[in-house]
Formats: C-alpha cells, structure tokens, sequence
C-alpha cells in the first residue's frame, strides 16, 4: 500500500485549535505527551504483526471450541468460553484508561501482552474446562488493556496526517487471517492438537514485541501528570463499574442458550446490569449524540453493533433456512472482511478530499445499505450472489466508518486524555454489540416458529442501528465551545 503522508503541519495559527469537523487528521498535539511524529517502520511492522496474530487466534477460536470442549468434557461451558473473554475484555479496557494517561502507553501495552499470553498458555495446557475457562478469561482482560494501549501509542508516536493510514493498516491485518484462519485452524486441530491454537501464538508474540519496544520507550517520554485522589476514587469507582457491565454481558451471551424462564429472567438481569453500569463507563453526553468525543462514541457503539449483528445472522441464515455449508457461510463472511479492508484503504487514500462527518455519514450509509441488502436473503427468490454483494457492501462502509472514528477519538481526546478517550470508544462499541447479539439472537429464538419473522425482525434492528449512526455522524464535529477549549488547552503557556 502507498503512503500518502501530508505535511504534519495543519497550518493553524498558534492558539487556534484545528477544525476537526473539516478534516480528521488535522488535531492539536495532546499536551503531556511528546511531538507525535512517524515512528520506525519496525514499529509499524510489529503492531500489524500482533494483530495479525490476534486475528488468527480470534477466528480460530470459533473452529478449536468444538475439539475443545469433546476433550475436555466442556460442553456444558462452551458458552461461557465466548462470554467470559469478551466481558473481561470490557473490564480490560476500562481499567486501561487512566493507566494509560497516568504512565503512558508502554507497561500497559506490555502488562495487556502479558496477561494475553499468558491466557494464551493457561488454555493450551489446561487440563479442565474451568482452567481453560481462566485462560480464556485473563486472554479477554489482558487483550482489553493491550487495545487502549495501541490506540494511545499511535496517538503519541504517529502525526495526526499518519494516523489514517496506521489504523488503514491495522484493518488490511486482518485479510489474510480471514482468508486463510479457519481452514489453517481446522488443520492445526487435525494434525497437530487444538491446543497449539494457543500455544503457538504465544510463542510467535515474544519476537514481535522487541519491535515494538522502541516506540513504547519513546512514547513515555513525558507522561500526564500524577492523578490526584478524587480522580483516583474516580477511576477505581469506573472499574467497579465495568466489572458489572462485564457481569451483564457474560449474563446476556449465557442466558441466550437457556430456556423459559430462566432465560427470560437471565435477559432482563444482564440487560439491566449493561443500562445501569454503561453510563458510569461513556462520556457524559454519550446518549444523546453531544458534539465531539460523545458523537464519536455513540456512533462507534450503532455501527458496529449494526455491523456485528448482522455478521452473526448471516451464517445462521444461509444454512439454516437456505441449504448452504457452514463453509459457504464463512466465505461470505470473509468477502465482508476483504469489503472492510477495500473500505478502509480507499479512506485512507482520500484522507485530504472529505470531511470526517463526510466520510461517517457517507460510510455509514453504505453499511445501512449492504445490512439492507443481505436481509433480502430471507427470501428463497433472491439470489444468494445479491446477498453477498450486500454484504461485501456493509463491509466497504464499515471500513470508511471505523478507521476514521479511530482517528477521531485520538483528535478529539482532551488534553493527557487519549487513554480515556480510546477506552471509551472501545467500551461503547463491546457493549452495543454484546445488546445487540443478545437482542436479534433472542428474536430469532422466540419467532422460530414463524420463519422468515425472526431473521426480518432482527434485521430490521441492526438496519436501524446502522441507519441512526450514519445520521448522527455529522454530530462528531465539535461544537464552537469545544473548539475554543481545544485551543485553549493547545496554547503553550506564555
């Protein structure tokens, strides 16, 4: 992929903050943290590099589980191996915002890898399902906090003009691992044993993180300042917070398997758990779509919620209700990861041309599209090739959409505040999707009967999901009060 690097200069006179709503890329520098600038190319190569090993261990997962739990005589938990690792993931995030504005990005991102290798490891030598369940569970907790991590060492070492391009990358990572990843799994599981599915990640991570290593000394170079008591009370109260969203989430992805009432009970328990704890983790003024970093957030959490929705009706659809292969199916999901990529690389290369509510609004509607078109697969009359064009579109406009949220939150972040700002980006996309599994599941569960109704119903939510993101995204521009605080806050002292 070419570069297509600008002047790190946004030509903005001294005390003026950048107009964010114009473009995406033109930010002040965070102050507390040292000139971003473009880092080593090794740096570059080692962070692409461990997501491309993330996403081998993520889709291999789903192929490993069913070797897993016949091994370990696990069925009965196979759910909670799902359910575990993302509710940690929430607890992981959360707790890493504020370490990472306090210290910098360095002993978060290595304590993040750290704990994901050692999941990685517990769950390969597990002898039971329960130590494999802890595996999977400090895998999600150590994955959260690497993730905050990244994010503040692009916004610390990369230019703003940089940034798309990074996260660009970040999501090509994930082509060949979609391509090639289950097939390479299933053969591993084969020949080899499930559990070098995680053993041998592990071991690959140890020579990528030397890469990395420069950058993340560099990038401590001037931390935010210590925080003070009350913001100490503040973030251990959030964390408090998340572990019980993480609860409610580990309910709702459980009690979808369940029957009756207990189901219904274990629904209307971890969705109160989600409301309830969500707002103490999102920027005020999240839910209403307030200008700026809030926007950012709430469209984050329609979008990809809208997007992962309908990624896990799909296959459901097609060999449930259409006849096809579980293979067939996941070629269709991999047709939407290769239309993500395409989207992302064609944002980045036109960085200089849109405004960053442009390409949301633009994105988004492309997603809402594709998300309408794949539910035309419903119907036995429409062509399965329509279906998956559609879906090749929802992947185009999520890959517009989510790079340039990325940048945004990292422009947007307050001052020594873009560890705060990531989690909640990350936080707010985890939970709305998580709600949404949970919602189009149960809808197709309780209309089963009445086949096509449960696929419409839940199509109809994740399209209006993804139609209010792209609607709102012209809400992400800040406000003339938040641009006049962002210059304010840029100005060196005189």
């Amino acid at each position: 992929m070419t570069s297509h690097a600008r002047d790190t200069d946004t030509g903005t006179a001294p005390g003026t903050a950048p107009d964010t709503g114009a473009h995406a890329d033109a930010a002040p520098q965070t102050p507390g943290a040292p000139p971003p600038t473009t880092a080593p190319r090794g740096t570059l190569l080692g962070l692409v590099a461990l997501v491309v090993l993330a996403a081998f261990e993520t889709l291999g997962v789903a192929t490993a589980m069913p070797a897993v739990a016949d091994d370990l005589d696990g069925l009965s938990l196979y759910g909670l191996a799902f359910a575990g690792t993302i509710a940690a993931s929430v607890v992981g995030l959360v707790l890493a915002g504020p370490w990472c504005d306090r210290v910098g990005p360095r002993a978060p991102m290595l304590a993040g890898l750290g704990g994901f290798a050692a999941g990685l490891v517990v769950a390969g030598l597990a002898p039971t399902m329960t130590t494999f369940l802890a595996g999977r569970t400090l895998q999600g907790l150590g994955g959260g906090v690497f993730w905050v991590a990244v994010y503040v060492l692009v916004g610390r070492t990369w230019a703003p003009a940089e940034r798309p391009r990074v996260f660009a990358l970040f999501s090509a990572a994930w082509i060949v691992p979609s391509l090639v990843g289950p097939a390479l799994a299933g053969l591993v599981v084969e020949h080899v044993g499930w559990r070098w599915i995680y053993l041998g990640v592990a071991v690959a991570m140890v020579p990528l993180v030397a890469l990395v290593l420069p950058a993340l000394r560099t990038s401590d170079a001037a931390p935010a300042a210590p925080a003070d008591a009350a913001s100490t009370r503040a973030a251990v109260g959030r964390v408090g917070w998340s572990v019980a969203a993480a609860g409610g989430v580990a309910l709702l992805h459980l009690a979808g398997s369940w029957t009756g009432t207990t189901r219904v009970a274990g629904l209307l328990v971890g969705a109160l758990l989600v409301a309830v704890a969500t707002p103490r983790l999102l920027p005020r003024g999240t839910f209403r779509a307030a200008r700026g970093l809030p926007a950012v957030v709430t469209v984050q959490a329609l979008v990809s919620a809208a997007f992962v929705g309908a990624e896990a009706l799909i296959p459901l659809l097609l060999t449930t209700e259409r006849g096809y292969s579980a293979p067939f199916a996941g070629l269709v999901l991999t047709a939407g990861a290769l239309g993500w990529s395409a989207g992302s690389w064609a944002r980045q290369r036109w960085t200089a041309r849109w405004s960053a509510p442009t390409f949301l609004q633009a994105g988004g509607a492309v997603l809402a599209l594709g998300v309408a078109g794949s539910a035309l697969l419903v119907s036995s009359d429409v062509p399965v090739a329509a279906g998956v064009t559609a879906w090749v579109l929802a992947g185009v406009g999520m890959g517009v959409v989510s790079p340039t949220l990325s940048v945004l939150a990292l422009d947007l972040a307050p001052a020594g505040g873009q560890g705060d700002a990531s989690s909640a980006l990350q936080v707010g996309g985890a939970l709305a999707q998580a709600t949404a599994l949970a919602l189009t599941g149960s809808l197709v569960w309780a209309l089963r009967d009445v086949v096509p109704a449960g696929y419409l119903a839940a199509f109809v939510v994740v399209l209006v999901l993804g139609a209010a993101g792209a609607a709102l995204g012209g809400r992400v521009a800040p406000g003339a009060a938040q641009r006049a605080s962002a210059g304010r806050a840029s100005t060196p002292a005189s």
